[in-house]
């Protein structure tokens, strides 16, 4: 199973979960994210739920499942 390509959310390029920075390209991508939360830019949508927390360790799951795969 091949995966998508994924990109960086701040500037749009490449990005590899094998990347120390990754979701994002690199440490200016990361950093230009961290002041937009520190900006109060973002925000979470509600509260985070025991069940969120199951789906996200799930995902978290298969992702190593799929990277040894490879």
């Amino acid at each position: 199973m091949s995966q998508l390509p994924e990109s960086c959310p701040i500037c749009g390029k490449p990005t590899a979960r094998k990347d120390p920075n990754f979701p994002f390209c690199s440490p200016r991508c990361k950093t230009i994210d961290l002041g937009a939360w520190s900006a109060e830019e973002y925000v979470v949508s509600r509260p985070v739920t025991e069940a969120d927390e199951h789906y996200e360790a799930v995902a978290d799951t298969q992702a190593e499942s799929n990277e040894t795969d490879d």
